[in-house]
């Protein structure tokens, strides 16, 4: 039989790597896995994808002449010329993401040692008066949020809870994880995994300065090892924050003390992150069989 010019006899378009392919597959994957759970469609997501193309495409050539611009990125993604062009002019400023002024206080919360305990737990404060006190703690964050709005955001997150008899205030949870909010938590997925995504194929392409980025991994662990693992992995990620947040905020004091921080123009953000992930290994398949089967 004759083999399809179009593809190789692994089914892999001319000029495309392997090793490529398999990395976008497994990007993509976990993708379909929530599309599918939330009832997105792949009309839906395909029209966003052909958007992302476009506008990469459309980054990658500033000096290009606008006349030229829709032909250059119609043959950098494959994309007609007819539907480049709606997609240029659909093309919408990206909007800086809001201040998550209950991030703030619950990362200032579990990393200040005026806010700690002795072993370096959150302590449960007054609800009002002068610091160490939850009003403090929020006014120390914002002064856009009534610290009262900003209680009630976290009590309705189920973060903390308020003992009305002795008017304190205390954290319910170690990690800032929004109870009921699945907005908030889609929120956060797409903020981390897209800087962690860029991250990593900045490194690929090798644009600009590299990016941190290191994993561990290990298989053939028990779940009572597991269940140890990921507590050993939460205490470390807490040392990390309670180490972490208080120096980059004195570094973000400093640099607008010296006018070169966010006072004297957007600067820079960063992101900082650690990850677990566990799941059954796979057996093995096996080989198919070689060779015909005699006849009867």
């Amino acid at each position: 039989m004759a083999e399809n010019p179009s593809e190789t006899a692994a089914g892999v378009p001319p000029g495309e790597h392997p090793a490529l392919l398999d990395a976008v597959r497994q990007l993509l994957r976990p993708l379909a896995r929530l599309a599918v759970a939330r009832g997105l469609t792949h009309a839906t997501v395909d029209e966003m994808l052909r958007a992302a193309f476009v506008e990469e495409a459309f980054a990658a050539y500033p000096q290009l002449l606008e006349h030229r611009r829709v032909s250059r990125i119609s043959a950098a993604t494959g994309i007609n010329r007819r539907e480049v062009t709606r997609l240029v002019e659909a093309r919408q400023r990206e909007a800086a993401p809001a201040r998550s002024y209950p991030s703030e206080v619950f990362a200032r919360w579990t990393t200040h040692s005026e806010y700690l305990d002795q072993d370096g737990h959150p302590r449960a404060l007054p609800r009002l008066g002068a610091a160490p006190s939850f009003e403090a703690l929020a006014q120390s964050v914002t002064r856009d949020m009534h610290p009262r709005s900003l209680l009630e955001e976290l009590l309705r997150l189920g973060l903390a809870e308020h003992d009305a008899a002795t008017d304190t205030v205390a954290l319910e949870r170690a990690a800032f994880v929004p109870q009921g909010d699945e907005a908030r938590m889609v929120g956060f997925m797409g903020a981390n995994l897209g800087d962690h995504f860029n991250a990593a194929v900045d490194n690929v392409l090798a644009v600009g300065a590299e990016h941190f980025e290191q994993a561990l991994y290990a298989d053939g662990l028990s779940d009572a090892s597991l269940a140890q693992l990921r507590r050993l992995v939460t205490q470390h990620w807490q040392a990390i924050t309670q180490d972490l947040v208080p120096r980059i905020e004195k570094m973000i004091a400093d640099d607008d003390a010296a006018g070169i921080g966010s006072t004297a123009g957007p600067g820079n953000r960063t992101r900082v992150g650690l990850f677990s992930y566990q799941t059954a290994v796979q057996p093995p398949v096996p080989p198919a069989k070689q060779g015909k089967e005699d006849a009867p």
